[in-house]
Formats: C-alpha cells, sequence, structure tokens
C-alpha cells in the first residue's frame, strides 16, 4: 500500500522570486519590494476588537503585497486599544511570531489536547502561535494601547476567527447544531449571530 502525505504550505520557488503575470520582469525596481500597508495605520478605538492590517499576498485593506507570493512570509500590525481583544481565531497555513513593539499583552493558546498556554508579554517579547492552533491576545489595560507586529510563515497563512466562522458564515450553520454543540437555546444563538452579523 502506498502512503502519501499532504500538507497545506506555500510553495517552494525554484527561482529568486516570483514575477506576477502581466508584469514584465526587466520592469521590477525596489518598490516591487516595499510595502506601505501598515504606513500611518490608526486604531480603531470604537470597536471592542483589535485593529489588525496586514502586509500579505492577498491584504484585503491595502494593495496585496505580491513580492511576498511563494517566500512563505508576511506580516501583520495589530494595534489593541484599551480593553480590546484579538478573537480566538486560527491561522490554517502559517505559524505566527508575535512581537510586542509596545505595551503589555496577554496572550493565549490552545493545543490539539485542549490545554490552554498563556502568558503576558512586555515590550521586546516575543510569542511563537504554532500553525492552526486556536489562539487568542487581549489588551487588559485600561490606558494605553498595545502595539504588535507579526510575522508569518506563509505569504497567506489564512484566518478563521471562530465567532464570526461559527455565528456569521454567509450560509448559516443549523441553529440546531451550534444549539446541541455549545448547549445554549436557540434565543442565544439568534442574540450571537445579531452580534457577529
Amino acid at each position: 500500500m502506498l502512503m502519501q502525505s499532504v500538507q497545506a504550505s506555500d510553495p517552494e520557488l525554484t527561482k529568486d522570486f516570483q514575477v506576477p503575470a502581466g508584469i514584465n520582469a526587466a520592469d521590477i525596481d525596489g518598490t516591487f519590494f516595499t510595502s506601505e500597508a501598515l504606513r500611518n495605520v490608526t486604531p480603531n478605538v470604537a470597536s471592542p476588537f483589535a485593529t489588525v492590517t496586514t502586509a500579505n499576498l492577498v491584504a484585503p485593506a491595502k494593495a496585496p503585497f505580491l513580492a511576498v507570493d511563494g517566500l512563505g512570509v508576511s506580516m501583520a500590525l495589530l494595534q489593541f486599544p484599551p480593553g480590546t481583544v484579538n478573537p480566538p481565531h486560527t491561522h490554517p497555513r502559517g505559524t505566527e511570531l508575535l512581537f510586542i513593539i509596545e505595551g503589555t499583552l496577554d496572550v493565549g493558546l490552545v493545543d490539539t489536547t485542549n490545554k490552554l498556554f498563556t502568558n503576558t508579554l512586555y515590550k521586546g517579547d516575543i510569542f511563537a502561535f504554532p500553525k492552526g492552533l486556536v489562539h487568542f491576545q487581549i489588551n487588559n489595560d485600561k490606558y494605553k494601547t498595545v502595539t504588535a507586529l507579526g510575522g508569518f510563515s506563509s505569504s497567506n497563512a489564512g484566518l478563521v476567527r471562530l465567532p464570526n466562522t461559527l455565528f456569521n458564515t454567509s450560509t448559516p450553520i443549523s441553529d440546531k447544531v451550534l444549539q446541541i454543540s455549545f448547549g445554549i437555546s436557540g434565543d442565544v444563538v439568534k442574540a450571537l449571530r445579531a452580534q457577529f452579523a
């Protein structure tokens, strides 16, 4: 019996960098390798959630950073106004290294045995979130904003935010599935759907 191993990861490049379709390699200059996606970003202080600005192959808020295609790297700027959270989520295609630029941030991750690992990070600390594991961050400071930089081992690590994934899908998950899974009533499911709509 032949066994095959399959992994979801960035393909290995066999050249220095990937030239996007429709672009002549001779026309590429230093601007191709530069992203301004993280420049002059202001956090949304009205939201209960951290402001996350990405510089990756599919960055939605800014132009995609095409230079990282096939390189297996990308970044994100995370800004946590007081009391904000980056809700439980996963990156199915990449490991994340989180570097604290300013402030104090509480973080946690859950492994596949359901063990929770938490720590409080300070300016200059780095925390590793392994690919695919559920993790979160919260700024428990009432007065100071936390700024962090996330580095990813993928040009598009992907993002699965659990609250949105479970309660705000394009085609809703059955109320019955959610009620049984979480041991909650239909009214709670409806309230959660409304909150994440």
